[in-house]
This record gives structure tokens, sequence and C-alpha cells, in this order.
């Protein structure tokens, strides 16, 4: 919490269109481009949250719509990146260590990827590189489409509302985190069923 009221003490001093503009482009920078994966994304989201619930200037309902936004195209920039430059440079790749590596993330994504997209919203760094991963994995596109949409939505405008409803009530503060353990349990159990199918001899059709 010390963190997010040094953050909550910064955003506070800002004019409501710059403070908007601020908060939605960290959380773009975070999840679509490479070297922000050192942003604290979700310190800024409950901060913003908090300084809207402190300061009448501050509409949460657009807060909430920017920061969604930000956090939808950057996971999709992100995953673009990963389809367009960085699938062509592995491909280029010929040794048998690279392509079998390529298989098992192709593997990994088209099975359990789309719980992966959406946990990955909730850890620092790895929600920063789960998108070109998946992009270079060939993830199809709208099952990352899909997952990129809720995870916007349950990181973004969850940890957000997290912070504007913690301002007076406090138990709320924990919500974001109750959030994230379900959908990484979900992602493990997912995981786990698939690889219990693999490992399943394949029945005999004649």
């Amino acid at each position: 919490m010390e963190l997010a009221a040094s953050f909550d003490a910064q955003l506070s001093s800002l004019a409501p269109f710059i403070f908007y503009l601020v908060v939605a482009a960290i959380v773009f920078i975070e999840t679509g481009l490479l070297f922000g994966f050192f942003l604290p994304g979700d310190s800024i989201l409950f901060s913003a949250g908090l300084v809207a619930a402190s300061h009448g200037n501050i509409n949460i309902v657009i807060l909430v719509t920017a920061i969604f936004l930000a956090a939808f195209f950057g996971d999709q920039v992100g995953f673009v990146i990963g389809r367009v430059i960085g699938r062509p440079y592995l491909d280029k790749r010929q040794s048998p260590r690279m392509k079998k590596m390529i298989a098992n993330a192709e593997e990994f994504y088209d099975k359990t990827g789309w719980w992966a997209v959406v946990a990955a919203r909730f850890f620092p760094w790895i929600r920063t590189f789960v998108p070109p991963i998946a992009g270079a994995a060939m993830m199809n596109y709208y099952r990352f489409l899909s997952a990129n949409v809720l995870g916007a939505f349950l990181w973004g405008v969850g940890i957000t509302l997290a912070g504007f409803y913690a301002a007076t009530l406090p138990w709320v503060k924990s919500s974001s985190y109750a959030i994230a353990t379900f959908f990484i349990c979900a992602s493990l159990i997912s995981a786990w069923v698939n690889f219990r199918r693999r490992q399943q001899p394949p029945q005999d059709k004649s």
C-alpha cells in the first residue's frame, strides 16, 4: 500500500485529461511494448482508482474505459509483434532444439493458451511477454482475442475499481487477488486435464 500511496500522491496533482492519458499510456506501454515490462501496472491501476474516489473531477467511467482500451490494444500490439516479427525470426533458426521449443510452445498455446493469456494479466513482467510469445507460437487469433478482452476487463477494470471502492470499503482491497487466484487455479486445472488426455493411448477405431 505504501507504493500505491506514493503513486496516489503523484497522480492526484494531474489535470483530468492528463491523468487519463498518463494512466492509459503506462498501461499500454507495459502490456504492449517489451521494454515496458518494468512498469508497475498493478500499483498504477489501484492508485488511479484511489485518486478517482478522492477527487470529484476524475470520472471513474472514463477512467476504466481508457484503461480497458489501453490494456486491450496493448496485448493486441504485443501479439502482432510476435506474429509478424518474432515468428519469422524463429523460423530462420534451424537447430533441432529451437524447432522443439517452437513445437512445444505451439502445443501449449493450442491447449492451454486461452487461460494463460487471461491469468498472465495478474503477473508483473509475465503479462508483457505472454502476448508476443502467443503470437510467435501461432495461437489462434480469435481465441487470443477473446482471452485478451476478458483479461483486460478483469485486470484493468477490476483492479482500478478495487482501488476506487477501497477508499470506502477496505475489504475490497483483496478482491483482485481472489480473481487472480481463480484464474491461476483454472489454468493449472486445464493444463493438467489436457496433459492427462495426451497420456491416454489412442483408441482403436477398427
